[in-house]
């Protein structure tokens, strides 16, 4: 019984090496299949036959970076950026390492991620110093990133600008409403006044009219007035004769000899 049931166990260890051998050939086959695809440019027939494999072993490393090579091609760079960055720390030796994250730093630069495609490539340099297209795209991603800061520094600044422009147009508006709202309160208090002016008028024409209003008298008694005078002042001027005669007179008594 013994030797039976170690047959039958070596039999079922045979058949479970020849089903892995089998499934490994399978996946192997798939992802040859869609490097030829890849070859013809056909990126989502390759991308298909890549996942077939997958699922059958998911840790087969060559098969997923082939797939984010063929997502970035279709220029789905974010999930190419996400398969990049996963084989960037589960692949198995350094080179596959650096070759993910260069290929992650490509697809964080395609969506203009300069910053984070800059410490990629820097990571791939690290594990790869003598890549000469690590150093390439780093260089470029530093430019770019430099342009982008400077675009968004004028962009704030033009921002700024038009807050300040905005502000000092509705300052000027009001002003300008202010000023018509005075000039229109001037305008009604002048109206106004000019309602007010033709009673005032009236009034000192009134007034002026009572001032000049002198009693009128007949001509008798006008000339009775006159005779008056005249007797008041010969009346006066015979007074005035009288006593300068008396001043003359006496001066001789005043004066010693």
């Amino acid at each position: 019984m013994r030797n039976e049931n170690l047959k039958y166990f070596s039999l079922l260890i045979l058949f479970a090496l020849a089903g892995l051998q089998l499934s490994a050939q399978s996946t192997k086959n798939l992802v040859r299949k869609g490097n030829k695809l890849f070859e013809q440019q056909k990126y989502q027939d390759a991308e298909v036959k890549y996942r077939k494999a997958l699922e059958k072993k998911p840790t087969y490393t060559k098969g997923k970076f082939n797939l984010g090579d063929a997502v970035y091609q279709e220029k789905n760079y974010q999930e190419a950026g996400k398969i990049f960055s996963d084989l960037g720390q589960t692949a198995k030796t350094d080179q596959q390492k650096a070759h993910s994250l260069y290929n992650l730093g490509n697809s964080l630069m395609q969506q203009k991620q300069y910053a984070k495609s800059i410490n990629a490539f820097i990571q791939s340099l690290k594990l790869n110093p003598d890549d000469a297209d690590a150093k390439y795209n780093l260089s470029y991603a530093r430019k770019m990133l430099k342009k982008q800061q400077q675009k968004k520094q004028q962009q704030k600044k033009k921002q700024k600008n038009n807050k300040n422009k905005n502000k000092n147009k509705k300052q000027k508006n009001k002003q300008n409403q202010n000023k018509k709202n005075q000039n229109k309160k001037n305008q009604q208090n002048k109206k106004n006044q000019q309602k007010q002016q033709p009673k005032n008028q009236q009034s000192n024409q009134k007034k002026s009219g009572q001032q000049n209003q002198r009693p009128q008298i007949s001509r008798q008694d006008a000339k009775r007035m006159l005779d008056a005078l005249k007797n008041n002042e010969k009346k006066t001027l015979h007074k005035l004769q009288k006593q300068k005669a008396k001043a003359v007179r006496a001066k001789p008594d005043v004066i010693n000899w």
